[in-house]
Parts: structure tokens; sequence; C-alpha cells
């Protein structure tokens, strides 16, 4: 069995190069995105408790469809009202 030895310049081009693909990985978007959540989903998605999550539907703040006893949220209304209440940073 023949030994290989690794120099430093060696170790700095994997290193390079493993940084480079990690960067192109974490800067991908998902592939995919529901395009339906459910209420557990939304709730993870705002850090929300299940009363706020109701309340949002009572006033109409955010839209939903209802089938069986599941509700549905449009994963497009719920990026709508993150920004339909955006507030800009006191600078």
């Amino acid at each position: 069995m023949a030994t290989e030895i690794l120099t430093k310049e060696d170790l700095n081009s994997f290193k390079n190069e493993f940084f480079q693909e990690l960067r192109t990985f974490l800067n991908q978007k998902p592939a995919t995105q529901k395009e339906w959540l459910r209420s557990a989903d939304v709730r993870k998605m705002l850090s929300i408790s299940n009363g706020t999550l109701q309340t949002l539907r009572i006033n109409g703040t955010l839209p939903f469809s209802k089938m069986g006893g599941t509700i549905f949220y449009a994963y497009e209304d719920v990026i709508k009202v993150l920004n339909k209440n955006k507030r800009e940073a006191n600078s």
C-alpha cells in the first residue's frame, strides 16, 4: 500500500473547495415550496401561538381555506401579510 503525503497547499486547496461548495449550498433557495400550508406550518413559520393564528383568521388578516376539519393557508398569502406589516427600522 502506497503512502501519500499531504502538503499544506493540498489542505488549503481542499478547504477552499469545501467552503465554496458549502456557500453555494447554503445560498440555494428551497427547490419547491408547498403552495398550501397547514396551521402548524404557519405557526412554526411565524413563531406564533394557535390563539394568535385564530385571531388572524377571525379578523381577516390572513385568508384561509377549510376542507373538512383542516385549515389551509396559501404560502403566498402568508408572505403578503408579512410584507404588508413590514416596518422600517429606526435609524
